[in-house]
């Protein structure tokens, strides 16, 4: 089998009409005679430095709540757009009064009104820890107000940080491609939804995984993602798509090596908590199962729209995300070609974001990273991001109507049910997109110049040994412009 060996990187100015005319505002698009390469404002520095001063732009975003709205009355925050979960829940996670999460228990509702009847924090360990580093490094003088700003201001220093290995991740998955990450640093919902809560942290250790994958080291993407999952519950499902590419590909012992890490750095983490605060540690996984349907989420709008308060949600949600993996894994399965590791990913994890009982609008950020690697394509790209913008502001000012009392200002219901239609249809549009590229791969950006699957590792290449469906097509050829020919996937009959 031949491969691209051509380092060349591909420019988005010379295939995609959107990046081409958004190129203008700083010269128009890279001429073929342009020199590449040899100078040190690379495309991992450029990108990270976009994605760093994105984030900013999401910081100065938060300003009126940072100076005032986050805490004088709970409307303001909801008219400005800039609503964080960090600031509140310094005080109402015990932070604030010195408590160590999973070990303290925090007061009850009687005894103290503003920890709402939680009695643990309600994130997976690692995201508590770091939350615990944040408020370690968080100045103890001053009003309550204060300290509660400049927590959120040390959380944003870090996350700064998980931002800034996310585009490095991402630039360097695909080699012949780092433009693509772009997508990533540009994301509007990158900037607005960035220091709302702490998913930065296990989206830039999934990144980082994809990046070891990619490079063929299995156990080091094991790693990564069960550091992940001990921070978001999310990346775990990653394993599950190596699963099936694996099981196409014959690749077992990548897989086996990549769970095993996984599984390895998990515990490690979660062991200590597990033996030595298991009610505290369990309580994540209790209050994901008891959690009732909530904001953003298909189930809220069937509730809303039919008037059924939907008790069974957490078992129609299940049930949904399970026959959702296992068409994907069908897809991957019978599909002409082997897909992309980057296109499965991104249709799981939208998947179970679509089937969840909750969408929080920092959700999309789990989406931006896998986006940008599954259908490099800004027309696409941004047309989802209109969404989930639409989002974004309609739960703001939804949340602002329901607090403004008879003053009814914001939106009402109906306006809120728009915007979650909006970013459903619009997540349903990009799968629909990276599903079609993948039952016709001719049509799939990423392999437009030869190759097979970038990101793929140790499937990049490989030959199928397992198919589902008679319908799995011959060895294909791709002719990129270098003049040479790739071929994908194997011989039904082999």
């Amino acid at each position: 089998m031949t491969k691209v060996h051509e380092e060349r990187p591909v420019l988005p100015t010379q295939q995609d009409e959107v990046a081409a005319a958004g190129s203008e505002l700083i010269g128009g698009p890279i001429g073929r005679h342009a020199r590449l390469g040899g100078h040190w404002l690379g495309p991992v520095r450029v990108i990270v430095l976009v994605a760093l001063g994105m984030f900013a732009l999401g910081m100065v975003q938060k300003l009126p709540c940072y100076d005032w709205a986050w805490f004088q009355g709970a409307g303001s925050q909801y008219t400005h757009a800039c609503y964080s979960d960090i600031p509140h829940l310094y005080s109402a996670r015990g932070f604030a009064d010195g408590l160590l999460p999973y070990f303290d228990r925090f007061p009850s509702i009687e005894a103290d009104p503003k920890y709402g009847g939680m009695e643990y924090v309600e994130y997976p360990v690692l995201t508590g820890a770091f939350m615990q580093v944040a408020s370690w490094l968080t100045p103890g003088a001053g009003s309550i107000q204060h300290r509660e700003q400049m927590y959120w201001m040390v959380n944003a220093g870090m996350l700064m940080i998980c931002a800034a290995v996310i585009a490095y991740c991402v630039t360097r998955t695909h080699r012949r491609r780092p433009w693509d990450a772009l997508l990533f640093a540009l994301a509007p919902a990158f900037a607005l939804n960035a220091t709302i809560n702490w998913d930065l942290l296990a989206i830039a250790l999934t990144a980082a995984a994809m990046l070891m994958w990619s490079r063929g080291r299995p156990v080091f993407f094991g790693i990564f993602i069960g550091l992940a999952t001990a921070a978001k519950l999310y990346p775990v499902l990653l394993l599950g798509v190596l699963f099936v590419l694996c099981w196409r590909a014959g690749k077992w012992r990548a897989f086996g090596a990549a769970v095993l890490g996984a599984a390895g750095s998990w515990l490690l983490v979660n062991g200590p908590v597990m033996y030595f605060a298991w009610d505290g540690w369990k309580r994540f996984y209790v209050f994901s199962q008891e959690r009732p349907i909530d904001f953003g989420s298909v189930w809220l709008l069937i509730s809303q729209r039919s008037g059924n308060p939907l008790e069974g949600a957490n078992t129609y949600a299940t049930v949904l995300t399970l026959l959702l993996c296992l068409a994907i894994g069908l897809l991957t399965l019978t599909a002409p070609r082997r897909p992309r590791f980057a296109q499965l990913a991104f249709l799981v994890v939208a998947a179970f974001i679509l089937a969840n009982k909750v969408y929080s609008p920092q959700y999309v950020l789990w989406l931006i990273p896998l986006a940008a690697l599954a259908r490099p394509r800004w027309r696409d790209f941004l047309i989802w991001q209109a969404g989930e913008v639409v989002y974004f502001l309609g739960i703001w000012f939804y949340l602002a109507y329901t607090t403004s009392g008879d003053k009814h200002q914001g939106l009402p219901v109906e306006g809120y049910q728009l915007a979650i239609a909006a970013h459903l249809l619009a997540t349903l549009y990009l799968c629909a997109v990276v599903v079609r590229d993948i039952l016709l791969p001719e049509r799939d950006l990423v392999r437009r110049d030869g190759s097979d699957d970038s990101s793929g590792g140790v499937l990049d290449g490989a030959e199928d040994v397992f198919a589902l469906s008679h319908t799995a097509k011959a060895p294909q050829y791709a002719a990129p412009s270098e003049g040479q020919r790739v071929d994908w996937g194997v011989d039904p009959g082999h």
